[in-house]
């Protein structure tokens, strides 16, 4: 049974859905990272919100983590090139607290739109000061979107309801998204110049850091109003303050901030400034979908295979994965078999699918054939780290999928390159779930690959079948099943031998001195 741990305060109800799935769950919360170190190596999975943060030193001690699930869109509290180096799936939940957020956005372009903390405060004070708090009204007024995404969307849906105009500037953001979204899709620097409030819905990236510079926020409308519920770091926070001061930005509020919890900054006690303590996800609702939904994910992850929201994975569906598995597999053996007979020779890999494999989600079959190649470097490889060990290692990686069809219902071929040329390997699959081997380096050859195999390339001869079962009969292994495929009469020819017993080296010596072999190797498979 998977053991999952929950460090941080969440809906009881969490622990309840990971019950009710077959999941162990402990609760333990508030624990030092020495403690957390201390106990971390007993679970598979660990279900966290803001406060635990997953380093480098967590992860060396969590032995057997598979799955991180954050409750909420936001991960910067855990080290993900860590996680995904060491084969743990980092996931997060970005829509269960999009309404939360998209609402508290559009709250604080109201509150800046007619100053309502501040006339709160006047009024509480004794003072009656109606003509100091003149607003304006909303309706009729340009929003600049920056960042039109899940959230974002939602700010547009609402500031339309409004009926304000909303430009959106967002590389992503299609032309085809816009027209559905009934926005405007804009340019920066148009945006800037044309938008009476502007928020911004993007994480923070080294594109989007600081993506109201100084530079930019000069650029802006004079009595422009700016409101950040998205991540601090977007907004250059000195000039945000400059701008206040100097009366060309007429009011901002933010939610986050650069650094936090934001005991201090330069712009607290500014006039028209409003601050709130990080609370764009802080409603009952949102965090009780958040919780029930890292939940639901990472269950469905420890006993299904299914990913959902993963940051460093392709996604896979709990109702897709079993569908998937199969196909995963053949993908999997198939890298392997390419690996070990090409070692650390691979500069690039080809997968290619046609028939029904070409119909499925691509993604999880290239990182399950990048699994299987990248174990010759490394035994801790998994669908996750693959990509990233594949990326170190300068490896060209190119998916392919045919429409044509061919002489089976299924078809992966995975292809590598080398210094001497390309060499491919293709299988499908038996009875729709069984893994078979149908071609090596263009040699027609059914073989099931699995444990420990002899390949064995030799001139194709009279009698050296019976010199093959010979040898390893007198060092006492078994064959277990015999696959053989040659180009032509005479030519050369491939054995694929599943062996009982350890091979020791001496015995692949004997075999390579045999008349008319050219190669041998061992294969293992899991």
């Amino acid at each position: 049974m998977p053991k999952v741990l929950i460090s941080d305060s969440m809906d009881p109800q969490a622990a309840q859905i990971f019950r009710d799935r077959g999941v162990e769950v402990d609760v333990i919360t508030g624990k030092t990272p020495d403690e957390l170190k201390a106990i971390i190596g007993q679970y598979d999975g660990l279900a966290i919100r803001s406060s635990t943060k997953v380093t480098q030193e967590i992860l060396d001690a969590a032995t057997n983590l598979k799955v991180i699930g954050r409750a909420g869109i936001g991960v910067d509290n855990v080290d993900i090139p860590a996680a995904s180096a060491k084969g743990v799936v980092v996931m997060n939940t970005p829509f269960g607290n999009s309404i939360t957020t998209a609402e508290h956005a559009i709250a604080l372009i109201f509150a800046l739109a007619r100053q309502l903390p501040e006339a709160d405060l006047s009024t509480q004070a004794g003072k009656w000061e109606k003509n100091r708090f003149m607003g304006v009204e909303v309706t009729g007024k340009t929003l600049g979107l920056i960042g039109a995404g899940n959230i974002g969307s939602i700010v547009a849906d609402r500031a339309l309801g409004l009926r304000m105009k909303v430009a959106a500037f967002d590389p992503f953001l299609t032309p085809e998204r816009a027209v559905d979204m009934g926005v405007e899709k804009v340019t920066l620097d148009e945006l800037l110049a044309r938008a009476d409030f502007i928020t911004l819905h993007t994480p923070l990236t080294d594109q989007t850091r600081n993506i109201l510079s100084r530079e930019n926020l000069a650029k802006t409308k004079k009595g422009v109003r700016i409101v950040n519920c998205a991540r601090g770091g977007l907004i250059d926070e000195v000039a945000l303050k400059e701008g206040l001061d100097s009366g060309h930005i007429a009011g901002a509020a933010l939610d986050v901030f650069v650094t936090e919890p934001a005991k201090e900054s330069p712009l607290f006690g500014t006039p028209n400034f409003i601050s709130t303590p990080h609370l764009g996800a802080s409603t009952n609702e949102a965090q009780v979908n958040v919780a029930l939904q890292v939940a639901e994910q990472l269950s469905d992850y420890l006993m299904t295979g299914g990913v959902t929201n993963a940051l460093n994975m392709p996604s896979l569906s709990a109702e897709d994965a079993p569908k998937l598995k199969p196909y995963m597999a053949l993908a999997e053996r198939l890298g392997s078999l390419a690996g070990q007979l090409n070692g650390d020779k691979i500069q690039g890999v080809s997968v290619e699918t046609e028939g029904h494999a070409a119909e499925l989600n691509q993604k999880p079959i290239v990182a399950a054939v990048l699994a299987g190649l990248m174990r010759v470097y490394s035994d801790t490889v998994n669908m996750v780290n693959a990509p990233v060990l594949a990326k170190d290692r300068g490896l060209d990686v190119r998916e392919v999928r045919h429409d044509r069809e061919g002489d089976y219902q299924t078809l992966v071929r995975v292809t590598v390159k080398t210094a001497e040329g390309e060499r491919s390997v293709a299988g499908t699959l038996f009875g729709h779930s069984q893994p078979r081997l149908v071609e090596l380096n263009g040699i027609n050859m059914e073989a099931d690959l699995g444990g420990q195999m002899l390949y064995i390339v030799n001139q194709d001869k009279p009698g050296f079948i019976g010199r093959v079962g010979t040898t390893l009969g007198a060092s006492d292994i078994n064959i277990g099943t015999f696959h053989l495929g040659r180009r032509n009469v005479g030519g050369e020819a491939v054995l694929l031998l599943s062996v009982d017993g350890t091979v020791q080296e001496p015995l692949l010596w004997e075999v390579c001195k045999l008349d008319g072999v050219k190669d041998v190797k061992l294969l293992k498979f899991a």
